[in-house]
C-alpha cells in the first residue's frame, strides 16, 4: 500500500498548500484522535513546534482537531524534536506531535508523531489515520470535549534530560564551545545544556524571528559554524538544525565532521571502554570506509533504507543500541529513544575529554572515500529501473570498482529526480564512473 499523506518522517508541504493547510490539519488531528480513542477513553496529545511563524496557526489547528474529538492536549511551545518525544514518553501521554520541517526553509512545515515510548510510529498507524481522514468526522459533544492547558517548564525539563546522559564524573570546564541553533527550536536550550555543564558557550543561530529558521546557519549550513570557531578560537562547534535531531560538529581546526564520522567515534569510545559493541546501523548512504573500518575491529555493519526511520527499525530488529546517517541523525538508544542532536554531541564531546584528544586525534584511522553524488531529472511517467543501458552501465561500473568503492541509485523520495552515487577510494575514478552512470540514465 501506498501512503498518500505521510512520507517518510510524517507530513511536509509548503505552507498555504495543501497538505499544510489549517483545515487539513485540523481534519488531521480529528482523525488521529479518533484513532487514539479505539484504545483510550481520554488521550492525552503533546504539541511541540519549532520557530516557523506558521507554527502558531498549525497548533492552533491540530489543538481543535484534537479537543474536538475528545482527545487532551498539553502545549509544549517551542521545544526540539527529541524534547517532544522525551516528554511524551515522562508524561505518560498517549502521543506526541511535532509541528517542524526540520532542515527546511521557513515556508514549508510539517507534522509528525511520536509514540507513547517517544519513538517513530509503524507504517500501519499511519495506514489507520489515513483511513481515518476518509471518514466524516464525529464531532465530540460539549460534555466529551478535549480540554488544553500549557507545560509551563518544557524546555527546563528536557534541559536536565539531555544533562542527565553526560558523565556524572565528567565536565566542561575550561572548554570553550560555539553553539548554532539554526534559529530553530533549540535556540534557547541547547546553549544553557553546554552551559550549565561548565563549557563557555558562543551562541549563534539563536535568534529566531519566525522567518529565519535554517537560513544560513545550523547543520546544513556548517559554513557559519566553521567560521565562528575560527573567530573566537573555539575549542569545539555544535550546528544543530531547524529541529534538533541532527548534529554537525567543528573542531578547534574548523574542519567539520559529519555523521558516518561521528557515528565511528562513539563506537570507538565505547570499545575503548571495553563495552561491547556487537553491532552498528548505517544506511544505503553511509560512506563504505565507516563499514570497512567497524569490520576491522570486528564490530558488524548493517544498511538499511535513507531515513533515521529505517535506522531504528533496524537497531530495534537487531537489538544494537548505536546508528545513524551522514546527514547527523545519529541514534544512541540507550540515551533516548530518537535522535537526538544534543544528546548526540554530548556523546562525542565526552569520547574527547576521556581521551584527552581532539575528535580528529580520536578517529585518525578513518578516511572518508570520495563520494560523488549527482542528481538526474526524469521525466514525468519514466520508469528508470526498465532502462536497460543504466543497468549495463551499473554492472560495468561495479566490476571496475570492486572492492574498492560501490555504487547506489535510487530515485528521491521528495522530487523527480534519479540520485546517483559513486564512492571509490580515488577521487577522479569515483567522478568519472558517477557521470557515466548518469550520461547513461539520461540516454537510456
Amino acid at each position: 500500500m501506498n501512503r498518500k499523506y505521510f512520507g517518510t518522517d510524517g507530513i511536509r508541504g509548503t505552507v498555504g498548500q495543501a497538505p499544510i493547510t489549517p483545515d487539513f490539519v485540523l481534519r488531521l488531528a480529528h482523525a488521529v484522535g479518533r484513532v487514539l480513542k479505539q484504545t483510550e477513553e481520554r488521550p492525552l496529545v503533546l504539541i511541540g513546534k519549532d520557530t516557523r511563524i506558521s507554527g502558531y496557526m498549525l497548533e492552533s489547528a491540530l489543538e481543535s482537531g484534537f479537543n474536538s474529538a475528545g482527545v487532551d492536549v498539553l502545549l509544549l511551545g517551542p521545544l526540539p524534536t527529541p524534547g517532544v518525544a522525551y516528554l511524551t514518553r515522562a508524561q505518560r501521554a498517549s502521543l506526541g506531535v511535532v509541528i517542524s520541517a526540520s532542515h527546511n526553509p521557513y515556508p514549508d512545515n510539517g507534522i509528525k508523531f511520536f509514540s507513547a515510548q517517544g519513538a517513530k510510529l509503524p507504517d500501519a498507524w499511519e495506514f489507520a489515520v489515513e483511513a481515518a481522514l476518509d471518514e466524516p468526522p464525529i464531532w465530540a459533544d460539549s460534555a466529551s470535549l478535549g480540554k488544553t492547558r500549557r507545560l509551563e517548564d518544557a524546555a527546563g525539563r528536557y534541559i536536565e534530560f539531555c544533562k542527565s546522559t553526560f558523565d556524572h564524573d565528567l565536565t566542561l570546564k575550561g572548554i570553550k564551545i560555539v553553539v548554532d541553533a539554526a534559529h530553530g527550536a533549540a535556540y534557547h536550550i541547547a546553549p544553557m545544556v553546554f552551559h550549565e555543564l561548565g563549557a563557555e558557550v558562543i551562541a549563534i543561530g539563536c535568534a529566531p524571528d519566525g522567518l529565519n529558521i535554517n537560513h544560513e546557519v545550523g547543520a546544513t549550513h556548517p559554513e557559519a559554524l566553521v567560521a565562528a570557531v575560527l573567530q573566537h578560537q573555539a575549542d569545539f562547534g555544535i550546528a544543530l538544525d531547524g529541529d534538533a535531531d541532527r548534529v554537525q560538529m567543528v573542531d578547534g581546526a574548523g574542519r567539520l565532521y559529519n555523521g558516518d564520522e561521528l557515528l565511528y567515534l562513539m563506537v570507538c569510545d565505547r570499545m575503548g571502554r571495553d563495552e561491547p559493541v556487537p553491532g552498528v546501523v548505517g544506511t544505503l548512504m553511509t560512506n563504505m570506509a565507516v563499514e570497512l573500518a567497524l569490520q576491522a575491529r570486528g564490530v558488524k555493519f548493517v544498511r538499511s533504507k535513507v531515513g533515521d526511520r529505517y535506522v531504528l527499525e533496524e537497531l530495534t530488529r537487531q537489538r544494537w543500541v548505536l546508528g545513524g546517517e551522514g546527514s547527523g541523525h545519529l541514534l544512541v538508544l540507550d540515551k533516548h529513544t530518537t535522535g537526538d542532536g544534543l544528546i548526540s554531541a554530548l556523546q562525542v564531546l565526552q569520547c574527547c575529554i576521556r581521551q584527552r584528544q581532539r575528535m580528529g586525534q580520536a578517529m585518525a584511522d578513518l578516511v572518508l572515500f570520495p563520494q560523488v553524488l549527482v542528481n538526474v531529472r526524469l521525466q514525468p511517467g519514466q520508469d528508470w529501473k526498465s532502462n536497460a543501458l543504466l543497468a549495463e552501465e551499473t554492472l560495468q561500473v561495479e566490476r571496475d570498482l570492486g572492492q574498492n568503492g560501490r555504487v547506489l541509485v535510487r530515485a528521491s523520495g521528495t522530487e523527480p529526480l534519479l540520485r546517483v552515487m559513486v564512492e571509490a577510494r580515488d577521487n577522479i575514478q569515483a567522478h568519472a564512473c558517477a557521470e557515466r552512470l548518469a550520461s547513461a540514465a539520461q540516454r537510456g
